[in-house]
């Protein structure tokens, strides 16, 4: 299973997670856009980071918030997500050509991602985003436990899905993330390890209330600004190349 990581998510001099530690050891960069995190000096050092390191890129937008880093939700209309997203895709895709490199998907952030899963307006504006850029990019979204319905609006639209779990967040029995609010929303490294040991062996996780969900993943995520992540990285990897 391919391990993939939020990164680029520093502004200006204010710093988040550590690229440098994290990007030997996964397979997929989402790299941020700039509109929740992330500059052209930070956009430029992640690429130059992901090409030396052989590390597949992929656009990570999300709703303009840079003051909640993402993680509210906007009103927009689907007319508006959709040209957010070709903004942010498109700017991160003329940087990594011009370093010889080519994003290959799309994983929206935060609210963005939250909404794409829970509102059809907001998931069928997306599907719609990637699928009307100028070329083929795969669109990254939540394994869940019902994933037929994504594949065949995926179909319709003509585009190809990455199903993605979570290594370092608690799930709800409905196969959807706990919510940051929550004080145990975000494993600590012992709950990390166990999770992903569990999600390779059989594709199960254990939600909040106990009970065991199975998810069927293409790619595991670990996040860029979990400290507790940067310290079993390697760890995960292993356990991912198994």
């Amino acid at each position: 299973m391919k391990l993939n990581c939020d990164l680029g998510e520093s502004f200006g001099i204010w710093k988040l997670g550590q690229d440098d530690k994290l990007m030997p050891h996964i397979d997929m960069a989402n790299i941020a856009c700039g509109f929740h995190a992330g500059d052209a000096h930070v956009i430029t050092k992640t690429l130059q980071l992901a090409k030396h390191y052989d590390v597949d890129v992929g656009a990570h937008p999300s709703y303009p918030d840079k003051l909640g880093f993402g993680r509210r939700s906007m009103l927009c209309s689907s007319q508006e997500i959709i040209e957010l997203v070709h903004y942010q895709v498109a700017a991160l895709d003329g940087m990594a050509k011009n370093l010889g490199i080519n994003i290959s998907y799309v994983k929206p952030h935060g609210a963005l991602y939250n909404d794409m899963m829970s509102n059809e307006n907001v998931c069928d504006a997306i599907f719609e985003a990637v699928s009307s850029y100028h070329r083929p990019l795969k669109l990254m979204l939540l394994a869940t436990t019902n994933q037929q319905s994504y594949r065949d609006k995926a179909a319709a639209s003509g585009i190809s899905l990455l199903f993605e779990a979570f290594s370092d967040r608690r799930y709800t029995e409905s196969g959807f993330l706990m919510s940051r609010k929550e004080p145990q929303a975000v494993l600590n490294q012992a709950e990390m390890i166990q999770q992903v040991k569990s999600l390779m062996s059989s594709g199960d996780v254990v939600c909040a209330s106990g009970k065991k969900i199975n998810l069927q993943a293409d790619s595991l995520c670990v996040h860029g600004d979990n400290e507790q992540a940067i310290n079993v990285i390697k760890e995960l990897k292993q356990l991912c190349s198994k």
